[in-house]
This record gives structure tokens, sequence and C-alpha cells, in this order.
């Protein structure tokens, strides 16, 4: 028997005429060696890959090669990593297997669904459902020896990179505010420019009445010309260096809750409101050790995963059909 079978099963209880399963001819895709892997392989990787194909009758058209190159990449390596594991004679303790066994049948809302599953996939046979639960096992055995294991990464080897990568972990000077904004029409006439500064003046006492976050952002929503009026005059933290000097200069003179006067953007009017002023700093190694802790893990596991995949095909016959 071939050593071709997938890690990863198409979901039971939804098998339909549309599964990947009934979606497969048999057809040969690749050649492992002596192996020979199809399109049920390849198909039910895709399905993985882009698990809504089902609500999407398939595979996106804008999508199709992108993940058919990564599932057939894919389920080459695991042939290969499968291989490479009988070769060495690993094996799956019978406790492990019973449990992920019994652990595939809870899948299935009744026995009637389970034995539907198990003709439609591996023609009625539960030794062949048993044979790919075990290779799907010692697939993840050899992985955890040859990656998991070793892509451990220490409390020690996370604060080096923190301390060697200061420029990263540097914010800059930041303001987050509301605003209220009073803009010219295109091709504006010096009569709608002096209109425009009426309104903009109007604006600012209005403004100057509010006493809250909330009450100000009632004010943008319904006298503001810019976008910012539909989130209240809400702006995001900016750093310096994506605001207008002006701007700049105003908010540096003032304190959270304050208010600007009027500040002329070329023939357009801003009334700002502080909220805060963050200054230029490093976050902390402890508020971002955990995050660092696992995109440096993810990092190696990735390169080890490469480097594992590049060592096994060295010495492999690989033929894509």
């Amino acid at each position: 028997m071939s050593s071709h079978t997938p890690t990863k099963f198409a979901n039971p209880p939804a098998q339909s005429a549309s599964s990947p399963a009934h979606l497969a001819a048999g057809k040969p895709v690749a050649r492992v060696n002596s192996a020979i892997l199809t399109d049920a392989d390849l198909i039910r990787e895709e399905y993985a890959i882009f698990p809504y194909a089902k609500q999407h009758n398939g595979i996106p058209k804008e999508f199709e090669k992108q993940v058919r190159d990564g599932a057939l990449k894919m389920i080459i390596f695991e042939e290969l990593a499968y291989q490479e594991a009988e070769r060495r004679k690993m094996t799956v303790p019978a406790a492990k297997l019973q449990h992920a066994e019994a652990d595939f049948r809870k899948q299935f809302a009744t026995p009637e669904e389970y034995n539907t599953f198990l003709q439609s996939d591996f023609n009625g046979s539960h030794q062949l459902l048993q044979d790919k639960i075990r290779r799907s096992l010692l697939i993840e055995i050899f992985l955890k020896t040859e990656v998991e294991d070793r892509s451990a990464i220490s409390p020690a080897e996370v604060r080096a990179y923190y301390d060697k990568n200061p420029v990263r972990f540097h914010y800059p000077e930041s303001f987050t505010f509301q605003t209220i904004s009073i803009l010219p029409p295109p091709n504006a006439t010096a009569v709608q420019l002096n209109e425009v500064r009426v309104r903009a003046e109007s604006a600012l006492k209005q403004a100057k009445a509010t006493k809250t976050v909330q009450e100000f952002g009632l004010l943008a929503e319904k006298i503001s010309d810019d976008d910012y009026r539909v989130m209240m005059g809400q702006h995001k933290p900016l750093p310096v260096d994506q605001l207008a000097p002006q701007v700049v200069k105003v908010l540096l003179a003032m304190h959270p809750n304050d208010m600007s006067g009027l500040i002329q953007l070329e023939q357009a009017y801003t009334i700002v409101r502080l909220q805060v002023h963050t200054p230029a700093g490093q976050t902390k190694f402890e508020d971002v050790k955990a995050q660092l802790q696992k995109e440096l893990h993810e990092a190696k596991r990735n390169q080890l995963r490469a480097a594992l995949d590049q060592k096994l095909r060295q010495n492999a016959k690989i033929d894509e059909l």
C-alpha cells in the first residue's frame, strides 16, 4: 500500500456531493520516491488551507493557484516526513493511537454518520482509516522531534533580542485628540472664504461651550466638515511627523482636555481638543516579552521546518505529475 495518506481529514459530519472526498477522481498529482499522491490528498489539503471552500462552492478562482501550490508543497513535505519516520523505524504508542481514534469518532453525532464517512472516504475499511490516523500521528511525532522541540526560545534569548533591537521598541512622540474642521468649497471665492471664517468662529464659540469628550464629539458630528465627524472627531494616536507643523506647535502648548483656538491650515480652519500627549519613549520589556517569545518561537519553527524540508528533498525523487 502506498504511503500517501493525509494528515487532515474532511469535516466528517458535513459529507456531501461537494465534500473533498467526492471532488477527487484519484488522479495522481505527484510522485515522492515510490509513493503516489493523488488529487484526493491535494483537495483535502486545499480545503484545510481554505476552510471556507464549501461556502464558496470550491476555492475562489483568484486564490486557486496560490492554494493549490501551497497544498501540493504541504502534502509532499508530509510524505517526505512520513517516509523518513518510517526509515528511522519510529513508532506510535498503541495507547496514543487508540486515544486519537476515539477522539476522531467523537466528531460524529451518530454511528450512522461515522459509517457513512467510513464508506465514502475509506471504502468502509476501518483498517485503512486506522492506518491514516497512525500516519498522521507518526508525522506529528517526527515533526515534534525535528522542529517543535528544537524551536523553543529561552527567556534569555528573548531578552537578548530586545536589547539588540532598541529601534524596534522605540515609539515616537504622539498626540491623541478630537477635531472640528471647517473647510472651504473647491475654488472658493473671496466671499465664500469670508463665510468659512465666520462659520469657523461660530464653531469655536460652540466648541468652547462643551465640557466633555462626548459633548465635543456630538458637536463634531453636527458641524465638522472633515471625515472624522463620523467618529465624533476622534483621531487615533498620531506621531508628530504625521501632523501639520502649525497643529504640532499648538498641541505642544496644551494640556489634556485643553481646547485650541482656530488653527488655519491654508484656507481651512481646525479646532483641536487634546486628550493624550505621549512623549517619545521605549516600550518596556515586560510589555512585549510574551508576544516577542511567541514571535521568535514561530520564526525559529518556520526556519527549522524550511531547513528540514530542504534536507528531506536533497536525496528524494519528486515528480509533480
